[in-house]
């Protein structure tokens, strides 16, 4: 079967071909060509998740009674990682774990996953496609946040995005601020801050996305728990923005206050950033990123599941099931994420 990428460049072959038979300089019409067919490509994505989110809204509108409904887009990016770029393979092995036979579809709440109205699904958005017909980064980011946005225009969909690396939750919070007309505050859980000005000299490295969040002025509040990797910088940039960073070495001090958490109130609502290397590498060894001394999982449980707010938005980041064991156990943890996340966003 052909795939988007090959359709889009056998388009621009035969663009180029008939150009130059015109008589065109061939650096004008390649330069020409290969922008018309990266916009189509990236019409043709948004189309796919327009199209996919519009039916998922309408099934959950004709059922009724949902106020929010968590809807799963995969962002399979992965290579603004800054060291494997596994997270890009990792959304169909979070679906796939999702409903995996060796579990039910029922939550801790009790809340039934095969209710379209607690979790429905618009699919992927094709991101090697459009990497593969040359789409840069700014673009690739302002097609995340679009595809979002399309999601949330879907009443009562909210959007619960699966990574792929922590650089997407940039595109995402911001696309869910501006939707929504307003800031948010922001849980997140990991081992790092993600707060680097530009990692490496990149301005979108999954360790610098928490930075574009707060320059752009879409957060509130950004508390950051489960840190346990930080420097010099990671500090001093969190100061800067005024981020409430609770590190792992006073976990036990910190956990009463983190288990009770009541966010939300005077922003457009929560958005929950989940990357699984926030987890100690004992129970989810399948991370880029291994860094001892992390939560337990019941950990992130309790703080998720005993969240006080209106959770907008969310995401799951940085499962590489390219490092995972091989019965799957880190798929399994993310797709549990997923799955209570899901059931805590719905009503």
């Amino acid at each position: 079967m052909a795939t988007t990428g090959g359709i889009a460049r056998r388009v621009l072959r035969r663009a180029g071909q008939s150009l130059q038979q015109r008589g065109r300089p061939h650096s004008t019409l390649t330069a020409q060509s290969i922008s018309q067919g990266q916009n189509r490509v990236v019409d043709a994505s948004l189309t796919l998740v327009r199209e996919r989110a519009r039916l998922r809204g309408e099934q959950v509108r004709a059922i009724g009674g949902a106020v929010a409904t968590s809807c799963l887009l995969g962002v399979p990016l992965g290579h603004n990682s800054s060291f494997l770029q596994g997270p890009a393979f990792s959304p169909p092995r979070i679906r796939e774990a999702i409903w995996c036979g060796s579990t039910n579809s029922t939550t801790e709440s009790g809340k039934d996953l095969e209710d379209v109205r607690v979790m429905t699904d618009a699919g992927d958005l094709p991101v090697q496609e459009m990497r593969d017909c040359g789409v840069g980064d700014e673009r690739l980011m302002n097609t995340i946040s679009e595809a979002v946005k399309i999601v949330m225009n879907e009443h009562p969909l909210r959007p619960l995005v699966l990574g792929g690396d922590h650089s997407i939750s940039y595109p995402v919070v911001r696309a869910v601020s501006e939707q929504l007309g307003g800031q948010v505050d922001i849980l997140h859980l990991d081992a790092h801050p993600d707060i680097y000005h530009a990692f490496e000299g990149n301005i979108y490295s999954h360790a610098s996305g928490f930075a574009r969040i707060m320059e752009g002025g879409y957060a509130r509040r950004l508390l950051q728990v489960g840190i346990r990797s930080i420097n010099k910088e990671g500090r001093e940039q969190g100061k800067k923005f005024g981020v409430e960073q609770y590190e792992m070495r006073n976990y036990s001090e910190d956990r009463k206050f983190l288990e009770n958490l009541k966010l939300g109130e005077g922003v457009k609502g929560v958005y929950v950033s989940i990357d699984v290397d926030c987890l100690d590498p004992a129970f989810a060894p399948g991370v880029s990123h291994i860094e001892p001394g992390g939560l337990s999982f019941r950990d992130v449980m309790n703080i998720v599941q005993n969240l006080q707010g209106d959770i907008v938005g969310g995401d799951v980041v940085e499962f590489n099931p390219q490092r995972d064991t091989v019965d799957g156990m880190t798929a399994m943890v993310a797709a549990k994420l997923v799955r209570e996340l899901a059931a805590k966003m719905s009503r």
